[in-house]
């Protein structure tokens, strides 16, 4: 019955490939449009979206899969996946939809390229999915026993993609709008973020300095004052986002309000901030046009901490997302209450950069403990 189901909705996603059929029969360079044709179709027959689910009986050994974020990106972060065919296909397809050759772009930069907006997020995306390929390799049933899915920001919808909620090329198509988009606000409204650390969650004032922050900002006459907590990581520890005044503000006056010490991250906006509202309505008018369908697999909602319990939410949460904050260190309680015979189930972290591994010895030391970092 559930090889049926999945076998439909493979049917299903062919058919609402509109994007990737009128993009693949461009004059790309990359490969030629016949043979984009033959590999989409066989990534659809492949893909661990499509064949993931989660079961109705526990499986003995569960899994949980998380995918990073903008930020984890860097030159050579696709270099373990070049001997896979799966995995080279999967960048073909998002290169011909794209423009551009994504793989190389990976493996050989240039650095200040991969690390503008427009860039590194379909490269996180891509090499997030394309690294499934590789766990296929190192654990073959760690996809088919997957319980639970999670991504961080951007990677909300690398899960969603893994997951089949969204199908692949419609999600290229809609993670190059994200990137444009926040791009442009970026560009409008100049900002930027910064990890705070502090030793008491309770006697530790980071929401009242943000606060404080914007009424200097709005005294001082900036035209955008913005000061706003974007990223819950783990006990502790906070991203906030903001105007370059109100960050300036924070780290003039980190002993005020208990806070111990501030590290200016290298992104290229105010991310999760009010910063990123003219992104919103772009990214939800591509959305409303994806077909969506109900996850085969949990996902978690960075906005809520929760579960998508229907394609209603994913419409509404998702594009509120950026300019909401990251419930990371909520999701992970929540994700590790999912015991199965008292134990933690096996994590795998899927793409770039080590930062979701770190932040998880962080929020639970134990699940640490069963976690793989598969991919560079």
């Amino acid at each position: 019955m559930i090889q049926r189901q999945i076998y439909a909705k493979c049917l299903q996603n062919v058919k609402s490939l509109d994007i990737s059929r009128r993009l693949l029969s461009s004059n790309h360079n990359i490969i030629d449009s016949h043979q984009n044709e033959r590999n989409r179709r066989r990534f659809l027959r492949q893909s661990q979206g499509l064949r993931a689910f989660r079961p109705e009986e526990c499986p003995a050994k569960p899994t949980i899969i998380l995918f990073p974020g903008q930020g984890s990106q860097f030159v050579g972060m696709a270099k373990s996946l070049v001997d896979i065919r799966e995995a080279v296909e999967i960048f073909d397809i998002a290169s011909s939809i794209l423009g551009y050759n994504l793989l190389k772009l990976c493996n050989h930069g240039p650095e200040q390229k991969l690390n503008q907006t427009i860039y590194c997020q379909p490269a996180i995306m891509v090499t997030s999915l394309a690294s499934l390929e590789l766990l296929k390799k190192h654990r073959p049933d760690a996809i088919e026993s997957c319980i639970g899915t999670a991504g961080f920001s951007l990677g909300e919808i690398t899960s969603l993609v893994f997951a089949g909620a969204i199908p692949f090329d419609q999600g290229i198509e809609l993670v190059r709008v994200r990137a444009e988009e926040m791009q442009l606000a970026s560009d409008k409204n100049k900002g930027g973020m910064a990890t705070i650390i502090f030793k008491d969650d309770k006697n530790s004032k980071l929401s009242l300095a943000c606060e404080k922050a914007r009424e200097w900002c709005l005294d001082a006459g900036v035209e955008c004052p913005e000061c706003v907590i974007a990223n819950h990581l783990f006990p502790q520890c906070k991203v906030i986002s903001g105007c370059e005044e109100a960050l300036r503000y924070i780290s003039l006056n980190m002993k005020t309000y208990n806070l111990s010490k501030m590290i200016r991250i290298p992104a290229y906006g105010a991310f999760h901030s009010s910063l990123m509202e003219s992104a919103v309505m772009p990214f939800k008018n591509i959305l409303k046009k994806i077909e969506l369908d109900e996850p085969i697999i949990s996902v978690y909602s960075n906005v809520t901490a929760r579960r998508y319990e229907s394609k209603g939410e994913i419409l509404k949460q998702l594009p509120q997302q950026i300019v909401m904050p990251v419930k990371w260190e909520q999701i992970m309680h929540v994700l590790y209450e999912l015991k199965i015979n008292n134990q933690l189930p096996d994590t795998f972290v899927c793409g770039p950069g080590m930062a979701l591994k770190t932040i998880l010895k962080q929020v639970n030391a134990k699940a640490f403990e069963n976690t793989i970092k598969i991919g560079d």
